[in-house]
């Protein structure tokens, strides 16, 4: 809670004070009112005052549904003895230990006991790649002959449906001291038609490495992560564009997470899960009735999620919506009038990166734009709607979204590529839906 905010050397109060007010400064002088507007001019969102609108509208039903979650974690608390009316309240650092048991009594949901039927190579594999190939024809073959820049990085030739070679898929999974954390997309090269290009791109991820000849089992969060970043790698590999400057993921950061965010919908769909999830030992497939509480189960939690989301996305909008001539002499005071003016102020419930360690926003490249993982979600949950509408995962609905989306890349608007995928403009309705905030405002 009190990270960079020790008044001590590594303290960076003053420090992000400083950066906000010279991006105000130089908005102005490329004639922008702030930051924000300057930067999100150029995303899908055209304006900070659409992100703030979109946002608005979520922050309401989040923060009534983390709310209720916080009468049951409260109620969870004081069967443990707990005085919840005194000083020993409910308080942020409690939230997920409290959660995870009250989510594990409600739907009967062990998250370690699911992670012997999430091995690495049968989820990749029966999983990430068996989906790849159900929607849009692709193929994959280890090349044990091609060696990638360290001994545990593996190389698959991707082909297309006719069997002509597509592009190279490296998967470099797990954690080591040298290796920055979390789980990203990399173009080695990049698809042109122009230079007879093909695309080479890497996964990354940070799976702790099992002993010596023991299987890597996967937690439920890191295979949704498997399916997430390898939709970034589709994105790369489906792109057919001239220039590559335009490939694939070149497009406006609160669009980049769209396709993604698609792919993940397969790690739960039937046949997907059918044929990746079984023990490791024993080849049983994971029970039917383990999966119906898994899916229940996976909306539970959103109140708090989504709010300390919104809470981060509404403070990086205030910081950079300042003018250059704002004074901001203190940054808690700051970012507590903040957090209340957009509604989203929840002691138990504090934004996911405070303004002293929100990296995204001052060293990142986020600035402005934090709010795009969730305008992405806007259209991926719309896009999973007209999947689900058209009969699911056949090759004509992948050709389609392969077609009109993936291999535009940059090469279009891709609002209008969205258009003429969905056949409209994107609704926030399947969000709401898909993260159980419907009912609460």
């Amino acid at each position: 809670m009190q990270r960079g905010n020790r008044n001590n050397a590594t303290d960076t109060k003053q420090l992000i004070i400083r950066i906000a007010q010279l991006r105000a400064e130089r908005a102005a002088v490329l004639g922008y009112p702030h930051h924000a507007a300057y930067v999100i001019e150029d995303q899908t969102a055209g304006s900070s005052e659409a992100a703030q609108a979109m946002l608005a509208k979520l922050a309401g039903p989040a923060v009534a549904n983390a709310r209720a979650e916080a009468v049951e974690l409260r109620a969870e608390m004081a069967r443990d003895g707990i005085d919840v009316d005194g000083a020993d309240d409910l308080q942020a650092w409690d939230w997920a230990f409290y959660a995870e048991r009250v989510r594990k009594r409600k739907y009967e949901v062990d998250e370690a006991a699911l992670r012997p039927y999430f091995e690495l190579d049968r989820v990749l594999v029966d999983g990430v790649f068996h989906a790849a190939g159900q929607v849009y024809g692709l193929s994959f073959t280890e090349r044990t002959d091609l060696a990638g820049y360290l001994p545990d990085v593996r190389v698959f030739e991707v082909f297309d449906a006719d069997g002509s070679p597509l592009g190279l898929f490296l998967g470099d999974f797990y954690t080591r001291e040298t290796k920055r954390g979390g789980a990203w997309m990399t173009n080695f090269v990049e698809q042109s038609r122009l230079l007879r290009q093909q695309p080479v791109v890497l996964n990354n991820l940070n799976i702790t490495k099992p002993p010596e000849g023991e299987p890597t089992l996967l937690t439920f969060d890191e295979l949704t992560t498997l399916f997430h970043e390898f939709g970034h790698a589709l994105h790369g590999l489906l792109s057919d564009v001239e220039y590559q400057s335009l490939q694939g993921p070149s497009v406006p950061r609160d669009f980049v997470e769209f396709p993604s965010q698609v792919n993940e919908m397969w790690a739960l769909w039937p046949e997907v899960l059918a044929n990746y999830a079984r023990h490791h030992e024993t080849g049983e497939a994971l029970p039917e009735q383990i999966v119906a509480r898994l899916k229940e189960s996976t909306s539970y939690g959103e109140g708090f999620r989504t709010t300390e989301y919104l809470a981060a996305a509404l403070l990086d909008l205030a910081w950079h919506s300042i003018g250059p001539d704002t004074v901001i002499d203190d940054v808690e005071t700051f970012e507590a009038e903040a957090l209340a003016k957009a509604g989203v102020a929840v002691p138990e419930v504090p934004p996911r990166y405070r303004s002293t360690y929100f990296a995204h926003i001052f060293t990142n490249g986020y600035s402005a734009g934090y709010y795009s993982y969730i305008w992405s979600e806007v259209l991926d949950a719309d896009s999973v709607e007209w999947f689900r509408e058209h009969g699911g995962m056949t090759r004509a609905n992948g050709e389609r979204f392969r077609r009109e989306l993936l291999a535009k890349g940059g090469s279009v608007d891709v609002m209008d590529a969205f258009r003429a995928f969905r056949g409209r403009d994107p609704e926030l309705q399947p969000l709401l839906e898909r993260r159980g905030v419907t009912g609460a405002a």
